[in-house]
């Protein structure tokens, strides 16, 4: 009985993020063909991903360990449980951000539209694919564009899930072009909703996301990456559930 009242839950909110993305649609097609149109897009994704959660009943509570400069370029680092998160980010985010995404996403019928322009889509199996990613990001991130990550790279099978290990781009990325990095721990959406919810399904709740203060990277040299990066996962393992 909860699996199927879970499954109810899981089609409930669906319909919502259907329904507010029809809504706002004719206004993604305008804003995403056009940068300068970006921040208007983004607030209409802050929009959308409110709204759905809100007639959800699922809620994002955000806890900051040091207050973010609106005005401030950061590139977001937070590990990875669920289809969620990407809402967490929309929620969260001022201005121009823009996400980096695996490839698959390019045919995702909600996701399709903004990451064949406004984010970044890379094939992790392609040496080739992921460097023209992080160059394109880096060149983002120069024109005053947060970028937002999971360093992971994918959701694993695991559940409940574990940390996996980072993939190095993010850190290098941050050290090269001098970006602060903010670690964030996204806690227990998975008891919301693990992965696309297919499985579990979902339910109404509250997620704790945890907001850790900013790195400056301009002390670090190309040789700390691997130092940073387990810095990274360390701050954001510690406040995992």
């Amino acid at each position: 009985m909860i699996n199927f009242l879970r499954q109810v839950h899981r089609i409930w909110f669906l319909f919502w993020i259907l329904f507010f993305f029809a809504l706002f649609y004719p206004l993604y097609y305008i804003t995403s063909r056009n940068e300068k149109y970006y921040s208007i897009l983004n607030f209409c994704r802050k929009a959308n991903s409110f709204l759905s959660s809100l007639f959800s009943g699922v809620f994002f509570r955000y806890h900051y360990e040091e207050k973010l400069n609106p005005e401030q370029t950061y590139i977001y680092c937070a590990n990875h449980t669920s289809n969620l998160d990407i809402m967490i980010f929309c929620i969260m985010g001022h201005g121009k951000f823009h996400f980096m995404g695996k490839d698959e996403l390019l045919n995702n019928p909600i996701l399709g539209i903004f990451f064949k322009t406004i984010d970044i889509s890379v094939n992790r199996d392609s040496k080739i694919s992921a460097f023209k990613a992080f160059k394109k990001a880096g060149e983002n991130l120069e024109k005053g564009m947060s970028l937002v990550i999971f360093p992971e790279g994918k959701i694993d099978d695991h559940y409940p899930p574990k940390l996996g290990e980072f993939k190095n781009g993010p850190f290098r990325l941050a050290i090269d072009k001098n970006i602060p990095l903010v670690p964030v721990s996204i806690a227990d959406v998975w008891k919301i909703n693990w992965d696309d919810g297919a499985k579990y399904g979902s339910k109404p709740g509250i997620c704790d996301i945890y907001v850790h203060k900013p790195i400056n990277t301009s002390v670090l040299a190309d040789v700390d990456a691997d130092i940073f990066k387990e810095k990274v996962f360390k701050l954001i393992d510690s406040k995992l559930v």
